[in-house]
């Protein structure tokens, strides 16, 4: 363990900035396998919100990563304002009972724009791999000069 964050954490794309562009429709996250991991925290930024928009984030999980039967996490839907533009929220999930969770955007009424990741943590094993689309790079005791 280096104690580097991104060493122990799964950083996974929940929702891309394409899948939510402005729009009224609601956006279901990737689904998160919980398999490895015992919490996991969705990062939800919101750009421009149209006035009038009816938005909100919740989380919910499910026993198959098809969500047939997706049940709502009692207590973490959130209310997002039209006048939270630029705003970031979070959703933080310890111990879910189920195998899969994700994160889901009601949009309605007007344009809505955000992006999400989720950030697995208090993995069982290490390392720890990053989910597909995710890239970067770790420094310890970087030196001074140019990037």
């Amino acid at each position: 363990m280096l104690g580097l964050l991104s060493h122990d954490v799964k950083i996974v794309s929940a929702i891309t900035a394409f899948a939510g562009a402005a729009g009224t429709t609601t956006i279901n996250s990737s689904v998160i396998d919980m398999g490895g991991f015992s919490a996991v925290c969705f990062i939800v930024s919101f750009g421009p919100i149209t006035a009038g928009a009816v938005t909100s984030i919740k989380a919910q999980q499910d026993t198959t990563s098809a969500f047939g039967a997706p049940a709502d996490l009692a207590g973490s839907n959130q209310t997002i304002l039209d006048t939270d533009d630029d705003k970031v929220f979070f959703i933080d999930i310890r111990d879910p009972s189920k195998d899969f969770v994700r994160l889901v955007v009601s949009r309605a009424t007007q344009p809505a724009t955000c992006s999400a990741i989720a950030i697995c943590y208090r993995p069982r094993v290490f390392p720890t791999t990053h989910g597909a689309g995710v890239a970067g790079e770790t420094f310890v005791r970087p030196a001074e000069g140019s990037p």
